[in-house]
C-alpha cells in the first residue's frame, strides 16, 4: 500500500523555524509531482509549495521568500523548510503526491494524515 507519512510539526514561536518532511513508502513506479497544502480553522485547504519532476518549484504568495520545498527522489522524500514564521502559518500541513503505483495504472493523487504547525505570537 501507497503511504505518506509528515512529521516535523510542532510549537514555535514567531520567528522561528520548522523543517516538514514527508516520506513515501509502497510500490511505485513514477512520482510527477509532490506538494504541501495546508489548512487552518475556518478555512479551505490551500497549495503552499509544490515541486514537479522537473524539479521546478512553486509557491504561495504568502510564503514566498520564507518557504524552500525540495525533495530527495531516491528516497521519495519531499522537505519543507519554513522561516520566520508567523501567527497566519499556523495551521495542519498535509503532504501530497501523484504518482503511479504500477505499469498499466493511471497516476493517482495521495495524502499524508497531516501534521500541526503552531507559531505563537
Amino acid at each position: 500500500q501507497v503511504q505518506l507519512v509528515e512529521s516535523g510539526g510542532g510549537l514555535v514561536q514567531a520567528g522561528g523555524s520548522l523543517r516538514l518532511s514527508c516520506a513515501v513508502s509502497g510500490s511505485i513506479v513514477s512520482t510527477n509531482a509532490m506538494a504541501w497544502y495546508r489548512q487552518a480553522p475556518g478555512k479551505q485547504r490551500e497549495l503552499v509549495a509544490s515541486i514537479i519532476s522537473s524539479g521546478s518549484t512553486n509557491y504561495a504568495d504568502s510564503v514566498k521568500g520564507r518557504f524552500t520545498i525540495s525533495r530527495d527522489n531516491a528516497k521519495n522524500t519531499v522537505h519543507l523548510q519554513m522561516n520566520s514564521l508567523k501567527p497566519e502559518d499556523t495551521a495542519v500541513y498535509y503532504c501530497n503526491a501523484v504518482l503511479r503505483e504500477r505499469w498499466g495504472t493511471p497516476m493517482q493523487s495521495y495524502w499524508g494524515q497531516g501534521t500541526q504547525v503552531t507559531a505563537s505570537s
